[in-house]
């Protein structure tokens, strides 16, 4: 039998090609430090039945392209949900994170503008009472024009 691998399908969007990733673990010889090796192969899907996230057998076969040297053998595990690739998790949480940031933004602004509204109530009402003061400042003093008017008619 060709050489076969099983790894998991971390593209499918090319038409009847999908993208194998086989993970394995190896021990480094001089410092014994284990380490993850990732390594990706093209493979050959002839009725797109390999989707992100299957777990896939593949054998090896006759170059079908430059990059391409595998053909898919069986589907062995059906994906159970979405595998989201670190980039795409990366981008999502960049969204998410201008969004809460306009959603921020947003909020600061709209208290801004309610301190604002609140601070020119707050004028507004000393105007008033400044003007009630000046206002009643007046009428004392046309009372008291009017008192003295009336003492030095009176001495007259």
């Amino acid at each position: 039998m060709a050489h076969t691998l099983i790894g998991t399908v971390t593209s499918d969007k090319r038409d009847k090609t999908i993208t194998v990733s086989i993970v394995s673990r190896e021990t480094h010889p001089l410092y014994r430090k284990q380490y993850t090796k990732t390594r990706k192969y093209t493979a050959h899907d002839e009725k797109n039945e390999a989707h992100v996230g299957d777990r896939v057998q593949i054998a090896m076969c006759r170059p079908m392209s430059k990059t391409k040297a595998y053909t898919l053998v069986k589907v062995i595990e059906k994906s159970r949900g979405a595998v989201e690739l670190k980039e795409d998790v990366n981008k999502a949480y960049e969204a998410e994170k201008v969004g809460a940031d306009a959603e921020a933004r947003a909020r600061r602004a709209a208290e801004a503008e309610k301190a604002a509204a609140e601070a020119d109530a707050e004028v507004e009402a000393e105007k008033a009472a400044a003007t009630e003061v000046i206002n009643g400042a007046e009428v004392e003093n046309e009372i008291k024009a009017e008192k003295v008017a009336e003492v030095e008619g009176e001495d007259a």
